[in-house]
């Protein structure tokens, strides 16, 4: 039976959006390049139009103008249907990867999910508040403890500051009373000339006036001082 009617043969994977994508921008790059080698013609024929007197020649050459801008006419079709495929195809692309990016996302989303689960079922609320209460009573027992240590011995909390005030008096008053009761001999030298008043001491002997010296250059003794 086989080789009557042949084999099966086996199917290839369909053409994916990318593939016929590529496979149309080909055509339309050859219908492209037709286009462009006919507005070169063209450009050639209009040339020779214009160059050439009215006549049968001048017609000729009309005659293949016109051929021509039929071809690039069917041409541009072609290209303007092609880039409606091109289109279609984009569009269907971009749903594609719409549809992956959100697929993609549910699992993600769905993985994370099923790990919440799971760790929530290790972490729970009353834990957490239970653990807050034992943190509060040990910070409040750590105070109490360095309240304590921090504690003065020998000065009570309630003291008075008038009383306090009224001490410090009391402790300047017998320091001035211990001064004053202090002996002289006891107390600071002080400058006993300042006391009496007495004048000060002559830093250096007077000049003696010119005339008045022996032969040693000492001052002359009055003589009447000499005779008696």
């Amino acid at each position: 039976m086989k080789k009557i009617f042949g084999a099966k043969k086996d199917k290839g994977p369909p053409p994916s959006i990318q593939d016929a994508t590529e496979r149309i921008n080909k055509r339309g790059e050859t219908v492209d390049e037709k286009i462009k080698k006919l507005d070169e013609e063209l450009a050639r024929y209009k040339e020779q139009i214009r160059k050439t007197r009215p006549g049968p020649s001048q017609e000729a050459i009309k005659a293949r103008a016109i051929r021509l801008l039929k071809h690039k006419r069917m041409y541009e079709e072609q290209r303007n249907m092609l880039f409606n495929q091109t289109y279609n195809l984009d569009q269907v692309s971009f749903a594609a990867d719409g549809l992956k990016d959100a697929q993609q996302t549910m699992n993600a989303m769905k993985a994370a999910n099923k790990e919440l689960k799971g760790m929530m079922k290790t972490v729970k609320i009353e834990d957490i508040d239970n653990m807050q209460d034992e943190m509060t009573d040990l910070m409040d027992v750590s105070n109490e403890i360095q309240e304590t240590l921090g504690r003065s011995y020998n000065i009570p909390d309630d003291v008075d500051e008038e009383e306090l005030m009224g001490e410090l008096d009391a402790l300047e008053s017998d320091m001035e009373f211990e001064s004053a009761a202090v002996p002289s001999y006891l107390q600071p030298e002080t400058d006993f000339d300042a006391d009496l008043n007495l004048p000060a001491a002559p830093t250096r002997p007077a000049a003696v006036p010119a005339g008045q010296e022996d032969e040693l250059g000492l001052p002359a003794v009055p003589r009447a001082s000499i005779r008696s």
